[in-house]
């Protein structure tokens, strides 16, 4: 038990720790923090058992740079300096690399049971039960759903409060420190007082407006492969009060099947990026657009920023169909026709173009010198990386074609904290008071090629961080 004062002003609703949001991040920092004897009030939009996050739809894999969290912290540091091509925050990484495994241990050891679901470092530490190989959106009494169910009773066993129902509208500040905030329920604004305030609300992946602003110039065309309950409050409250605000231009997300714009049986799996990284990609106008060998992350991005980002199309022969086609969970080859998809299929250039709406001259044009660019006889226009993924030249048998679209899962870039989770003004210097842990934050991930980190690592080690810190200030103010 802690020997710290706790806060008291008078008023029922204050608290030592304010926590906006309950998703990982937020049950992370509310339960690290109460276990160590804070009062914690957790605020959350949402209602009911199930209120949606992100977090409720996830997978479940806990990973770093799409490998072993438990890797050395040398060889994670280095992994995220390549993911980020250098323009990450080295001393974020480091606090991530240093912490992630103890992060693990600490959720299970909260009830959260994880297993290993497949050889590679990806799959070696997956939520339990995990989901099901099924195409659509199935999360219910799965993998997230039974991790939060299992957070939140665990927080409300140690005394914790979840106020569900509520908005956060501003932060309260008083000489430069954040003491709080004003909350809405039942079209009622009230104060409620704390010693530290966390953001911890998601990413911005569902306001349409800070989408346009940061990262493509027409968000109505894109999949929200997510809760759509991220709409970046933390982060617009946060730059109000000067905080310093990074990365904003990513967001980490899949290619998928255009049609999942209007039909959910194509969400979030089945993804199509192993296409999309061996085949050949094009815009409206049968132009290459991007380097696909940065992987399905980086494409969908890539995709996001065209003027108009549902003209992409993948363009394929058989063997890609039947390769890479086949490849990675849940693959297109043969789920996305198992869930009604199509394959547009003619024996000829000329009339796939006809079929997809292209000029079949212009096609034709970028398929030649696609493979012309893959045998290596004429340099990539675009400029195209060959290692992971391979590019596979195109011409055995039929031709096929899928129309996609840009998936967005979670925006990577935000508010810019310190290693201690600490929000960080203009000049990088802490805000007193408030804390940010999870999608609102940025600085770990994302710039020019779009890499990813892992956004259940990065929620629940800085969610821990967050509790920590709040607990070690206020240890030593007593």
């Amino acid at each position: 038990m802690s020997n710290v004062a706790p806060f008291n002003s008078g008023a029922s609703d204050d608290c030592d720790v304010l926590v906006v949001g309950a998703g990982l991040a937020g049950l992370t920092a509310g339960i690290r923090a109460a276990e160590l004897g804070l009062r914690v009030r957790i605020i959350e939009r949402g209602e009911g058992d199930h209120y949606l996050c992100n977090s409720r739809y996830t997978g479940g894999l806990f990973h770093i740079g799409m490998d072993n969290l438990a890797s050395p912290p040398d060889e994670i540091r280095s992994r995220l300096q390549r993911v980020t091509n250098g323009e990450g925050r080295p001393e974020l990484a480091d606090a991530l690399a240093e912490n992630a495994i103890r992060a693990v241990t600490w959720l299970k050891a909260h009830g959260v049971s994880m297993i290993r679901v497949g050889p590679d470092g990806l799959r070696q530490h997956s939520l339990a039960p995990p989901g099901v190989r099924r195409t659509g959106l199935n999360w219910r009494w799965r993998s997230g759903d039974v991790m939060l169910r299992t957070l939140g009773a665990n927080y409300r066993g140690r005394g914790g409060i979840l106020q569900q129902g509520t908005e956060v509208s501003e932060l309260l500040m008083e000489s430069g420190r954040c003491v709080g905030a004003s909350v809405r329920q039942n079209g009622v604004t009230r104060a409620i007082r704390a010693q530290y305030v966390v953001l911890s609300d998601g990413g911005f992946q569902a306001n349409a407006d800070l989408l346009r602003r940061f990262v493509s110039g027409a968000p109505e065309r894109l999949l929200m492969r997510n809760a759509e309950t991220g709409r970046g409050d933390g982060l617009r409250m946060a730059e109000a009060v000067g905080a310093k605000i990074v990365g904003t231009s990513s967001f980490y997300g899949h290619v998928q099947y255009r049609a999942a714009m209007t039909d959910g049986r194509f969400w979030p799996y089945p993804v199509v990026d192993s296409l999309a990284v061996s085949a050949l990609l094009i815009d409206g106008a049968s132009q290459r657009f991007c380097d696909e060998g940065l992987g399905g992350v980086h494409i969908t991005n890539c995709i996001a920023r065209l003027p108009d980002p549902l003209s992409a199309v993948i363009i394929m022969d058989d063997a890609i169909w039947n390769g890479p086609g086949k490849d990675w969970l849940l693959p297109a080859n043969p789920y996305l026709i198992r869930a009604g998809g199509e394959l547009i299929t003619a024996s000829d250039l000329n009339s796939l173009a006809a079929k997809i709406g292209h000029d079949p001259g212009a096609l034709n044009v970028s398929v030649a010198r696609w493979n012309d660019q893959v045998a290596g006889r004429k340099p990539f226009d675009v400029p195209r990386t060959v290692a992971p993924y391979k590019p596979w030249a195109i011409g055995q048998g039929k031709f096929h074609a899928i129309p996609v679209c840009a998936g967005v899962t979670y925006t990577m870039g935000g508010i810019l904290t310190d290693t201690a989770a600490r929000v960080l003004d203009a000049n990088e210097r802490p805000i007193q008071g408030l804390l940010a842990a999870g999608a609102t934050t940025g600085g770990l991930e994302g710039f020019s090629r779009d890499g990813y980190s892992g956004g259940l690592s990065k929620a629940l080690t800085f969610g821990l961080i967050a509790g920590e810190t709040a607990y070690s200030a206020l240890r030593k103010a007593a």
